[in-house]
C-alpha cells in the first residue's frame, strides 16, 4: 500500500507539466526503483516510498537518472565521514548552529512558488565552529525537506545568502578539498532543485570570496547567482513578505523560525542516529570500487586555488 503524502490540485497540475509526474505511474516507478536498491549487492538503502518519490522528483522521473543519483547518494554517504559518521542533532556544535539560526527554511515561497532558504553564515564564531558545521546543518535540513517539503521538490527552492558579518576568518575556512565535496554532495547526490542563490550584504571583496566556489559549480548553477547592491534590490526577486520581520518583512522573525526549526531539527533525531546504517560498501560494488580519487581528484591539484 502505497503512504504517499497527497498534493493538492494546483501542486499536482504544477508537477505533472513540469517534472513530469504522472500519479498512475508513481506507484509502479517506486516500486521499479525499490527492486533495484534490492538487487544491489553495495547499497544499503531506505525504501520508504516518500523518501524515494524526493529522487524521482529531483530526477522529472527518469529511472536511470533516479539509479545514478540513488548510488551518488549513498556514495557520498560513505565517501564523506566526517557529514554523514555521526549526525546527532543534540552535538554541541549542532545545538549551537540551530541556535543561531544559521540556516532557515523560510514559511512562505516566493512568487514562483519556490521555498526560499536564509544562510547566515557570518551568524557563528569562526574560532568555534567552522564551514563543516554549516555544511553538516545543511544536510540534516535537507533530509527534512526530501521527506516533508513538497513544495521544494516540485517547485525547487533558492538559497538567500546574507552575507553580513561574514570575515576573512570565515572564509579562511571554505578549503577547496571542504568545497569540492560538499558541492558534489549536494550537486550529484541530493535531488534538491536549485533554482537560484541570491546573494545580499556582501563586502567589496566578495567576488574573490565568490571565486573559490566557480570551479566546483555546474554552469547552470553558476547562470542562478545573483548579487544585490541592498535589501531594496533583492526584493525584486524575493518580495518582501517572504522575509522574516527582522528584514522587514511578514514571516516570524529569525529568533522565532530559529526556535521552530531546532525543535523540528531534534524531532528527527531518531532518524539520523539510524541513517548511519544507510551507505555504500565499496568492498561489494559489482565491478571496480569508487575511490576517494576516482571522486574527489588529487587533493594537490586544488593547492593553487586561492583567495586573491
Amino acid at each position: 500500500m502505497s503512504t504517499l503524502r497527497p498534493l493538492s490540485p494546483e501542486l499536482q497540475e504544477i508537477a505533472r507539466k513540469e517534472i513530469g509526474e504522472e500519479p498512475h505511474r508513481t506507484v509502479v516507478d517506486l516500486e521499479h526503483i525499490k527492486e533495484w536498491l534490492k538487487k544491489q549487492p553495495h547499497i544499503t538503502a531506505r525504501l520508504d516510498d516518500q523518501f524515494l518519490l524526493a529522487f524521482l522528483r529531483g530526477c522529472k522521473f527518469s529511472l536511470e537518472r533516479t539509479k545514478e543519483k540513488l548510488d551518488c547518494f549513498y556514495t557520498m554517504r560513505t565517501a564523506i565521514p566526517e557529514y554523514f559518521a555521526c549526525r546527532d542533532p543534540l552535538q554541541s556544535e549542532m545545538q549551537e548552529m540551530l541556535k543561531l539560526g544559521v540556516l532557515l527554511p523560510l514559511p512562505e515561497p516566493d512568487k514562483l512558488g519556490r521555498r526560499v532558504l536564509l544562510q547566515r553564515m557570518g551568524r557563528y564564531d569562526p574560532s568555534r565552529l567552522n564551514a563543516m558545521h554549516m555544511f553538516k546543518l545543511t544536510l540534516l535540513l535537507a533530509d527534512i525537506m526530501m521527506i516533508e517539503d513538497d513544495i521544494s521538490m516540485i517547485n525547487g527552492s533558492v538559497f538567500l545568502m546574507d552575507m553580513d558579518g561574514v570575515t576573512l576568518s570565515h572564509a579562511m575556512q571554505l578549503q577547496p578539498t571542504l568545497i569540492k565535496k560538499t558541492m558534489m554532495c549536494f550537486q550529484n547526490g541530493y535531488p534538491a532543485r536549485l533554482k537560484a542563490i541570491h546573494y545580499v550584504n556582501y563586502p567589496p571583496t566578495f567576488e574573490s570570496f565568490l571565486q573559490i566556489f566557480k570551479p566546483f559549480l555546474k554552469d547552470k548553477i553558476l547562470n542562478r547567482i545573483f548579487l544585490h547592491p541592498s535589501l531594496e534590490a533583492l526584493c525584486e526577486n524575493i518580495p518582501k513578505r517572504v522575509l522574516p520581520k527582522d528584514y522587514g518583512g511578514d514571516v516570524p522573525s529569525t529568533e522565532e523560525l530559529a526556535v521552530t526549526w531546532k525543535k523540528k531539527v531534534e524531532s528527527y533525531r531518531d532518524y539520523y542516529l539510524e541513517d548511519v546504517k544507510y551507505k555504500c560498501d565499496e568492498k561489494k560494488r559489482p565491478g571496480r570500487p569508487k575511490t576517494q580519487e576516482d571522486l574527489f581528484g588529487i587533493e594537490g591539484s586544488f593547492r593553487q586555488l586561492a583567495v586573491d
